[in-house]
């Protein structure tokens, strides 16, 4: 990197935004409008026919979104990226646009339990099909691979087991069967892992997580890597290589090249199908990103030191965190996330389900609620929340066992955490 390329943390903070032209607003402003006025018919015309970019309706673009856009495709090290109304809207966007009725992809099973269902139940209506592999065995996605297959799918860090999933080896079955690998970093975020260094072609993120990182805010978010040969891949993307009725019979892969994906998913997925993000949540996202590194590394070294006093808790039977050194996950996370491990992992309370219930609600300083990546410490009891919906076998092997526990390690003072979940352990027995 030269002196002439902005870090990190600098492309937080500026990438994307600029003072606001008509009034020197240096914070990018909230553009609450549903639409924008054209210059003249022929701008208009320009703008629908995709012959110049602007905003044209909220739905499909905004200023606001547009910055954050830029951003995030900077920290995501992207050639484009499109915002959208959650995570969920993030991962049917991606897929859509690669899917056709009959089509499959292969997805490592440690995900979200919402994911789960979602590859599971919601996308069986659009007639397409996950075939689940293991994101602790790269082998696994191989053999799952079909002549239906049109991509594979894992989580970088997975949610709720904090496994680090092995993304170069993955990428290189990707690569050898000529798939696109898409990579969720939601866990990460960009700071502790950028899935496009180890072969990520396409990365989605829930923004509501750690990139927004108060609470108070839900996006998603896709961004086109400008990896993959859309018009020489081995399979055919209709939406990418074939004449575009929608467009004069426009290829997307042949006019825009490099950050085709990213169009194809803003003009036709959001175009259509409509998720879009607000204004609001845009602007509040933004807010959130420029103290990303700070958040991250405090989240790092707090979710590190809990792990540490759970691991001698008597009350405890194990704590799957990479970044304790006997973690299975520890190598990977040392190569791929050097800079830490993230917030989120999972332990095992002795006394099983009804314990986990009882730990959840005896804690005062953790708020139990449904969500990861917030300022403040979260605690959830899997089994009995969000993986609730899936059999006991799917659980097991989501990492989202009877017994487990997952915590989201905020950035209060550690000791206070800890002394929290202290006195909680000490009221389960």
């Amino acid at each position: 990197m030269t002196a002439a390329t902005p870090r990190f943390a600098t492309l937080a903070v500026h990438a994307g935004s600029a003072p606001d032209a008509s009034t020197g607003a240096r914070v990018t402003p909230i553009y609450q409008t549903a639409s924008f006025v054209f210059n003249d018919a022929d701008h208009a015309a320009s703008l629908f026919g995709l012959e110049a970019f602007g905003n044209i309706y909220t739905r499909i673009t905004n200023p606001t979104q547009s910055v954050l856009e830029s951003r995030v495709a900077a920290l995501e090290g992207g050639t484009a990226a499109l915002a959208v109304a959650s995570g969920h809207a993030a991962q049917f966007l991606a897929l859509h646009t690669l899917m056709e009725p009959g089509d499959e992809f292969v997805a490592g099973r440690q995900l979200y339990g919402g994911s789960i269902n979602q590859f599971n139940h919601s996308f069986k209506k659009f007639d397409w099909h996950v075939v689940w592999a293991d994101s602790t065995d790269p082998e696994s996605f191989a053999r799952a691979i079909t002549l239906k297959t049109r991509a594979i799918f894992c989580e970088s860090i997975c949610n709720p087991g904090g496994i680090i999933a092995d993304l170069p080896a993955i990428a290189a079955i990707a690569k050898a069967h000529g798939i696109p690998f898409i990579v969720d970093n939601t866990m990460a975020s960009p700071y502790l892992c950028r899935p496009k260094e180890f072969g990520a072609d396409i990365v989605v993120e829930s923004l509501t997580k750690f990139m927004g990182g108060h609470g108070n805010s839900i996006g998603g978010v896709i961004v086109d890597c400008g990896t993959y040969d859309w018009l020489g891949a081995k399979h055919r993307y209709k939406t990418l290589v074939e004449p575009n009725a929608s467009y004069n019979g426009m290829r997307l892969a042949e006019t825009f090249g490099n950050f085709a994906f990213a169009i194809a998913c803003r003009v036709m997925g959001l175009r259509d199908l409509g998720p879009a993000i607000s204004p609001m949540n845009a602007f509040l996202i933004l807010t959130g990103i420029e103290t990303l590194p700070l958040r991250m590394a405090k989240h790092c070294e707090n979710a590190l030191a809990v792990a540490q006093y759970l691991e001698k808790h008597p009350g405890v039977s194990w704590v799957n965190y990479a970044g304790l050194p006997g973690n299975k996950s520890y190598a990977l996370q040392q190569k791929l996330c050097p800079l830490g491990a993230g917030a989120v992992f999972t332990f095992g309370l002795k006394g099983g389900y009804e314990a986990g219930k009882r730990l959840c609600s005896e804690l005062r300083l953790f708020s139990l609620l449904a969500n990861i990546g917030d300022t403040r410490s979260l605690v959830i009891h899997p089994a009995s929340t969000t993986h609730r919906q899936l059999t006991d076998a799917q659980r097991t092997a989501a990492g989202a066992g009877d017994e487990v526990i997952r915590l989201s390690v905020g950035i209060e003072d550690k000791a206070d955490i800890i002394a929290d979940l202290e006195q909680a352990l000490a009221k389960v027995g």
